[in-house]
């Protein structure tokens, strides 16, 4: 696929599609502004060349309904302060009032227009809604990695319109890394998984076994390979219906010679609270009535040692319940871990994201997907639909 850098964009009208839904304090504050910052270099670089700038983004679940809440405004705001200069809110994203606004733009302008999903159209993925889109522009660049698994308007149908879409660079940036890993990647490859259930993640299991040379399975998930193993996990969170699943991914990790880790040991507690009991026990002694929230420090170091001398690591879900602080201290020594690794680590998933982000040690980690479901999917083998649309011109 084409990158912006790679088209005439001076003085053109450019369409971007960027992922700025972005978490909101109620007072309308954005308190985390790392996708709008992610995507910094590609608005930039627009600017550079005097293009007319006219950025895309949904916010939240609106459900095709205009909502204050939902409103763009406080994202104009906090894009201003990053830009340090005027970005001007569309009363909508479509319409004879935008269309005026968008031909009245003078080169270096940046508009945002309003959310996306105020128009149902947008997720239903309908063609006139996307040309109304791309009628306001003459160049279409996505760079929304994060929503590019999406059909939707703003991501698939706009770019059937235009003769070049291209991908902006952070687009570029989430791609070759996740490629590199899938495709070429430094052995020994390690891909560690966690997150709450195995459901959410099993096709990239399936499809990871046969790609890694290690697996490290950590979280909520690990309990249902487990008890699949014919361990008793007390009431941890567990998924009885996929047990022969997890049976059949550990025979597979034998069968290729892939070494699986699960949990040695795990912190356990009465109930989901951080001011409920807690204590550290193997996992075969888990108490009938308690549940394992976070892995335990043998486990800690297992998996630590088994990072050792690998040279790519894939990570994608916390290793326990990281937000209420007594377990998040798994979460934390595997971002040390990793951090510390010297391989090249690839980090996805908005949990795990935030976990890295708020142990200090981002800047040691190679790259941070700003994706969650593209990220997955990709795992998985599957094609973004996003990605094709770009792919296909």
């Amino acid at each position: 696929m084409k990158s912006i850098d790679q088209l005439d964009i001076q003085g053109k009208r450019i369409f971007l599609r960027v992922d700025f839904n972005v978490p909101m304090d109620e007072k309308g504050n954005v308190t985390d502004d790392a996708r709008m910052r992610a995507s910094l270099p590609t608005i930039q670089y627009a600017l550079s060349r005097n293009a007319r700038v006219i950025l895309a983004s949904h916010l939240g679940r609106p459900k095709g309904k205009a909502e204050a809440k939902y409103s763009m405004g406080p994202v104009a705001r906090r894009l201003g302060e990053l830009l340090k200069k005027e970005v001007q809110l569309a009363p909508d994203c479509v319409g004879p009032e935008v269309e005026k606004i968008v031909h009245a733009m003078k080169p270096g302008d940046v508009l945002l227009l309003e959310n996306l999903r105020f128009h149902k159209e947008e997720e239903q993925n309908d063609p006139a809604f996307a040309k109304s889109l791309a009628s306001l522009a003459e160049i279409y660049v996505n760079d929304a990695f994060a929503v590019s698994h999406r059909a939707h308007a703003s991501v698939e149908a706009v770019a059937k319109f235009f003769p070049e879409p291209a991908a902006g660079f952070l687009m570029r940036e989430e791609l070759k890394y996740l490629h590199r890993v899938m495709e070429d990647p430094a052995r020994p490859l390690v891909a560690v998984i966690g997150g709450a259930k195995v459901s959410g993640k099993l096709e990239v299991l399936k499809n990871l076994i046969s790609r890694v040379d290690k697996l490290i399975i950590g979280g909520g998930m690990a309990f249902t390979f487990l008890k699949s193993a014919g361990i008793e996990v007390g009431q941890s969170l567990v998924e009885d219906e996929l047990l022969n699943t997890a049976r059949e991914i550990t025979e597979t990790a034998k069968e290729k010679g892939v070494k699986l880790y699960l949990p040695v040991d795990c912190v356990v507690a009465e109930k989901l609270e951080a001011s409920a009991p807690n204590k550290i026990t193997p996992v075969q002694e888990i108490p009938q009535d308690w549940m394992g929230v976070d892995i335990g420090p043998a486990t800690i170091i297992l998996f630590g040692e088994a990072l050792q001398n690998t040279q790519t690591i894939l990570w994608n879900g916390p290793m326990g319940v990281f937000e209420m602080e007594p377990f998040s201290r798994g979460t934390f020594e595997m971002v040390r871990h990793i951090a510390s690794s010297g391989a090249v680590s690839i980090v996805g998933g908005g949990d795990t994201d935030l976990a890295v982000h708020k142990s200090g040690k981002a800047s040691r980690i190679s790259y941070i997907s700003t994706a969650g479901g593209a990220f997955l999917e990709l795992l998985e083998g599957k094609a973004l639909p996003g990605v094709e649309a770009l792919k296909k011109k």
